[in-house]
């Protein structure tokens, strides 16, 4: 996730609650456990990694109607959740159901984006590497991403029986993706975006 640093705002909050809040501000917030997180800004490390990806992976023909930066997804965790991840690759059948959408908003009933990158942030590693990692093996993600510059590598973690297969990626490693076989990517390229 690329936030520098998360803020934990009271009191708890249901689901609903979250869906109708508003604090007049075009802020962004998580919903972890009833609480709300602020989202901070990004980084201009991690701004540039996201455009990166978002860029290839339109080059590599997936339509614009499948790609999403900063799209909310509800998660469980101890209630219901939701997340904003860096990047989100949609399904076809997903990418129909969002269509005409008044939020950006996936919810519980509705088909899993095929990819959920999270670019991490300092501080953040625990949530990103742990937490979200669970949530998103529960909605049966088929892939998870975590770039991590701080740490100099690029994590894919493949959604398999219900649980995540890990792959760590450094330096000039070719990233292997099986939902994309054509990906021509390595962990260099992706951690320093030119």
């Amino acid at each position: 996730m690329n936030v520098a640093i998360a803020k934990r705002i009271t009191p708890k909050m249901t689901f609903e609650q979250f869906l109708n809040y508003d604090d007049g501000t075009d802020t962004l917030y998580e919903l972890e456990n009833g609480e709300l997180i602020l989202m901070s800004s990004e980084s201009d490390i991690n701004q540039k990694i996201a455009i990166f990806l978002l860029i290839y992976f339109s080059q590599l023909g997936i339509s614009l109607s499948r790609l999403r930066m900063k799209a909310e997804i509800a998660v469980n965790s101890r209630q219901v959740g939701v997340r904003i991840p860096d990047l989100m690759v949609y399904t076809e059948e997903l990418a129909i159901v969002m269509e005409g959408a008044t939020r950006s908003l996936i919810l519980m009933d509705m088909p899993p984006p095929l990819l959920v990158v999270e670019v991490v942030s300092p501080n953040q590693s625990n949530r990103d590497y742990r937490y979200k990692r669970s949530e998103y093996a529960v909605r049966g993600i088929a892939e998870y991403w975590i770039v991590d510059p701080l740490e100099a590598k690029v994590t894919v973690l493949e959604w398999l029986e219900g649980f995540y297969e890990e792959r760590i990626y450094v330096d000039s490693q070719l990233i292997v993706s099986s939902i994309f076989p054509a990906l021509e990517l390595t962990a260099s390229l992706v951690l320093q975006p030119a």
